[in-house]
């Protein structure tokens, strides 16, 4: 059975995301999540058991936009897979000198909880690496490049 979206925790992890992204996990509070959404920080804890699992939903929302992302540049390149992946960080670099730029939203929280390697968030950070690396080793492997699950984790 396929869930329904709920408009409700959408619009707390976009909330978020804005918030956490602006000013990093640890800056921002539930309070201010739940102000910016426009509710209640006890409507936030009805969708929400944590900060923590908010972090999280924060991140897997992320995960699929950035694998459509980096897919777009893949295919529109020209050329071979090595052409292909070049474009992958060309268009990172071009996106990286954007003004509002703050880096990786994954790294970043990984890095604001480095000392927690078991925290939720953290997980959602590895499970996007992973299915980054899948994407990208089928992606190497359909233009014919040899052993493309450990090229795709070196590149």
């Amino acid at each position: 059975m396929i869930e329904k979206p709920n408009p409700t925790r959408k619009r707390l992890v976009d909330a978020a995301a804005k918030l956490f992204y602006a000013e990093g996990i640890g800056r921002v509070s539930v309070d201010a999540v739940a102000e910016k959404a426009g509710l209640t920080k006890r409507t936030l804890y009805y969708h929400f058991k944590s900060k923590d699992e908010l972090i999280t939903a924060y991140l897997d929302s992320r995960d699929q936009p950035n694998l459509k992302q980096m897919a777009g540049w893949f295919e529109a390149a020209q050329g071979g897979a090595d052409k292909k992946v070049a474009a992958i960080f060309t268009h990172l670099a071009r996106v990286a000198r954007h003004v509002k730029w703050k880096g990786c939203g994954f790294l970043r929280t990984a890095a604001e909880l480095a000392a927690m390697p078991g925290h939720p968030a953290v997980k959602a950070g590895s499970r996007h690496k992973s299915n980054f690396e899948k994407w990208l080793a089928g992606e190497l492997s359909s233009h014919g490049v040899r052993a493309p699950a450990s090229s795709a984790r070196a590149r």
